[in-house]
């Protein structure tokens, strides 16, 4: 049966006859929701970011919405490419750049009026789009069939993957190279999704565990200054 959404189509037996397949075919419905859901509101909230970066480096309304652009969807798109999706959702679907548009636009019109709570804001615009883009980059690649080993690291470069963009434009170390909890946070998210489909559990609540997970981690690292251990070279 084709999906309605515009994906592929699933057979209506596991592809391969093995749990993962089956555990696919159980909870696809719930998969494709939580995927459109995750997907948009990250698509937003890393707009808005990726908007108010700009403007703080000065850049023009042109350049503003470029680099929101990049920043909501550049990671996606690679997620996409990687699970070999006909085209990017960014492309094929017209409700991503329309969000992009509209986010940019409040980021502009709203950026003077923030003053010093857009530090924090930042942060926390943050740590919600590489929350809600690491439950949904690993729930897409679940459905794409792509077993949960994989589907972990496939969610965290769609999780990590437009920041790293943004940070290269704006002539910055990426983040994820030198702050710590950063893609492990998104990494953490991503195997909390793969574990509760391999243990069949509702991808609903596994969604929302993980990205709380995720998000709480980040904010956390940021306010008490978390760091990973480091090997130190001789």
């Amino acid at each position: 049966m084709a999906d309605q959404s515009g994906g592929e189509a699933f057979s209506p037996q596991p592809a391969h006859g093995d749990a993962w397949s089956e555990a696919r075919m159980n909870n696809g419905g719930y998969g494709r929701v939580i995927v459109r859901v995750a997907d948009l509101a990250g698509t937003f909230v890393f707009a808005v970011e990726g908007a108010f970066a700009g403007i703080r480096a000065g850049f023009d309304p042109v350049g503003v919405l470029t680099l929101a652009f990049l920043t909501a969807v550049g990671g996606g798109m690679v997620r996409d490419v990687l699970i070999g999706a006909a085209r990017p959702a960014a492309i094929a679907d017209w409700h991503y750049p329309a969000i992009v548009l509209g986010a940019s636009s409040a980021a502009w019109i709203g950026y003077s009026l923030l003053g010093a709570t857009q530090g924090w804001l930042m942060i926390a615009l943050d740590a919600a789009g590489l929350a809600l883009f690491a439950v949904a980059g690993t729930q897409k690649a679940l459905d794409h069939a792509v077993h949960p080993l994989p589907a972990i690291f496939l969610g965290t470069v769609g999780a990590v993957g437009g920041g790293a963009m943004r940070d290269v434009l704006l002539g910055d170390v990426p983040r994820i190279l030198h702050v710590d909890i950063y893609a492990s946070a998104a990494f953490l998210a991503a195997a909390m999704v793969a574990l509760t489909h391999a243990t069949h559990r509702d991808p609903r609540l596994g969604a929302i565990l993980a990205a709380s997970a995720c998000f709480v981690l980040r904010i956390a690292a940021v306010a008490f200054n978390w760091q990973l251990p480091h090997l130190v070279g001789s």
